[in-house]
């Protein structure tokens, strides 16, 4: 009873912090953000290190840092000056890496980038969705929807599953997921997808429902990649800073291949039906 407690008071004290700083101003939204994005590569960064690597942590979170604050001044001010400092970022990995002797080097410097790839990369997409048309207006409620969407597929996917899954969906590297699961999950996404699209005017009704059609596809794909990179180095959770929950790619493992995806879907309507 105490860990469901516990449990329950720290989600939703995360899902306050969330919704907070999407909705509240552009500004709290990057905040928010960043935050996420740093606390996130670093425990990427951390895992690896129990993978008998050891990246470049610093120099990954400054990377990190740029990418998202270059991505975030370029649609809110309509600037692009910050990525002149985000290539350089990048070019003095490899030579960092000459003068840290450590073993395993382009080890090393291969898992550096990935945390800018795998973490940064989705969480500064974000910016994209949250403004993602010529306007420049903060559309706040896309961003919304998608987290929604995306917080309906693992709820649904999990009731259905505890209640009628028999059948494994990826029995090698998550046992407890089942088709009937990621069904179910898929069913109440897409249908959550259409409830969103008669409040916000944001999307159509078809595009919101193409947008719930990408979350159920690639959050369950970015939920199995993440539990492979912790099966990998045999670990449960990816760390313990969300009491009862675990770390926060635990939480946001789904969002790292959602985000480039519905970015890429958002350049589409842009480019041909807006």
């Amino acid at each position: 009873m105490r860990n469901f407690l516990t449990r329950a008071l720290f989600g939703l004290i995360f899902v306050v912090v969330l919704v907070t700083g999407i909705v509240i101003h552009p500004i709290s939204f990057f905040v928010i953000f960043l935050g996420i994005t740093l606390l996130a590569s670093y425990e990427f960064y951390k895992l690896i290190q129990k993978h008998d690597c050891v990246p470049q942590i610093t120099t990954g979170l400054i990377g990190a840092a740029l990418l998202f604050t270059s991505c975030f001044v370029y649609k809110y001010f309509n600037n692009s000056s910050l990525f002149a400092l985000f290539v350089p970022s990048l070019v003095v990995i490899p030579i960092f890496e000459m003068y840290r002797k450590k073993e395993n080097p382009f080890g090393n410097i291969a898992y550096t980038f990935m945390g800018i790839l795998y973490i940064a990369l989705p969480f500064s997409l974000l910016n994209f969705l949250a403004f993602p048309f010529q306007d420049n207006e903060f559309h706040w409620e896309i961003l919304m929807g998608v987290f929604v969407l995306i917080w309906a597929n693992d709820t649904g996917a999990y009731l259905v599953g505890i209640n009628l899954g028999k059948h494994r969906l990826f029995e090698r590297i998550s046992p407890k997921k089942s088709w009937e699961g990621s069904i179910g999950g898929a069913i109440i996404t897409i249908a959550i997808a259409y409830l969103i699209s008669l409040y916000t005017k944001d999307l159509t009704t078809i595009e919101w429902i193409i947008t719930g059609a990408i979350v159920v596809a690639f959050g369950s794909m970015g939920d199995l990649v993440e539990s492979l990179l912790k099966r990998s180095i045999n670990i449960k959770d990816s760390g313990t800073i969300i009491p009862g929950h675990g770390g926060l790619l635990d939480r946001f493992d789904a969002l790292l291949l959602v985000s480039p995806m519905i970015f890429v879907f958002l350049q589409v309507i842009n480019e041909f039906f807006r």
